[in-house]
């Protein structure tokens, strides 16, 4: 099918914020056709706004689902530590039991446990991520999102300058504290990915000032004595997580949520695994940028390559 004529397309858009400082349902799209250049723009306006933004009633299938992310970007490989699907490469599912979840044991859970920003250990983040649901329970497993723009805003001023000469070391392994099961270790083994972030990187888009301090990555900080750095790091992913800067949203089958993975943090709770309920999503990530922290300096590579396009 064509687009519809661009003005068109982008006046039908209807933008509905969610929350004060997060998310925004978009309506009057229909994501499974080519879309005009004008509803292109109005979609990423949204989401550089916004930070996430969310569809519903999409009935998109592996190959629409990869077309709506091209639109916006080169997509990543569906994981670059788990793999992706054998016949689209830039999706990866996010079942219920799929071996990211494999926690074996109970987990050690703080307020800001599983929170995180995907793939922040590689030298270039994703810059976004596209994730629709299929399967979706009647009640529960909703997602979170924090805006790490809002949350470095609200730090005072001097730990505003204090943070922005600091950097961190992101790494992707084992994400519990020793509770991961053997194939989940294998994959992190195979794929190696650790790199210095800014702890307060500059969007590339927007120029805002983001707090760059993703808790399921970042280890610790540079320069700093180990206790200097567990300490300022709790504190920091606390705050991050406050409710007043996040959104939650409750799936539908055909919900789509897309978010800005430089501008935000997001939680998946792990309320499923105590229901009956299945849940399969899909999703795809676009290639990022090499952050840059307020210092003009770039992150820097400590072991493993950049994420390339599929």
């Amino acid at each position: 099918m064509s687009a519809l004529p661009d003005r068109d397309a982008a006046a039908a858009l209807r933008v509905r914020p969610m929350s004060i400082h997060i998310g925004a349902e978009i309506e009057g799209v229909d994501l499974t056709r080519p879309l005009a250049p004008g509803a292109v723009a109005a979609i990423r306006a949204a989401l550089l706004e916004w930070k996430v933004v969310f569809f519903r009633g999409q009935a998109l299938d592996h190959a629409q689902h990869v077309a709506f992310a091209r639109q916006f970007g080169d997509p990543t490989p569906g994981h670059v530590v788990f793999g992706g699907d054998s016949v689209y490469p830039e999706i990866y599912s996010v079942a219920k039991h799929r071996v990211a979840n494999s926690v074996v044991g109970v987990p050690h859970v703080r307020p800001w446990t599983g929170w995180h920003t995907d793939i922040t250990a590689a030298l270039n983040p994703p810059a976004a991520s596209i994730l629709r649901g299929v399967t979706v329970p009647p009640y529960g497993g909703d997602t979170l999102w924090t805006n790490l723009v809002v949350a470095y805003r609200n730090l005072s001023a001097p730990m505003r300058r204090f943070l922005e000469d600091l950097r961190g070391i992101h790494r992707f392994e084992d994400q519990q504290e020793g509770r991961m099961s053997r194939e989940y270790a294998e994959h992190v083994r195979r794929s190696r990915f650790e790199s210095e972030h800014p702890l307060v990187r500059i969007h590339p888009e927007t120029g805002e000032k983001v707090l760059f301090v993703s808790p399921g990555f970042l280890k610790s900080i540079v320069g700093l004595a180990p206790r200097e750095s567990e300490a300022l790091l709790e504190l920091l992913w606390e705050h991050a997580v406050r409710p007043e800067f996040t959104v939650r949203f409750r799936w539908e089958p055909g919900s789509v949520a897309f978010w800005d993975n430089r501008a935000t943090a997001h939680l998946a709770p792990r309320d499923i695994f105590d229901s009956d309920f299945e849940r399969q999503f899909y999703r795809v990530t676009l290639v990022g940028d090499v952050p840059r922290g307020v210092d003009g300096r770039e992150s820097t590579p400590i072991d493993g390559d950049p994420i390339v396009p599929v």
